[in-house]
């Protein structure tokens, strides 16, 4: 999968240390995926939330963050629409982000 846009991994982590590791994982992870359904994700990332829209919700570090992602499975393109901690996470509508 190509990932759209790694920079806001690492604006993220540069604010928040802890998540450095387990978003390079996932992006490792993302970036070398061949999802063609969302059935396709839950299969590798059990506790991912399919929520609409083609919006993913991803837990990462323990469900400290969380990480919305829009993919396009035609075109096998994953969109970060959003990073944030739990606490920001509770204040967004994953569906329209």
């Amino acid at each position: 999968m190509r990932i759209i846009a790694k920079g806001t991994l690492r604006d993220f982590w540069g604010k928040h240390p802890t998540a450095v590791l387990p978003l390079q994982v996932w992006y490792k992870e993302t970036s070398e995926a061949d999802w063609k359904t969302p059935n396709d994700v839950k299969a590798r990332h059990g506790n991912a939330s399919i929520v609409g829209s083609n919006r993913v919700v991803f837990n990462i570090k323990g469900n400290d963050f969380r990480l919305i992602a829009a993919i396009n499975y035609a075109t096998d393109i994953v969109y970060i629409r959003f990073i944030g901690t739990h606490k920001e996470y509770d204040r967004i509508d994953a569906t329209t982000i």
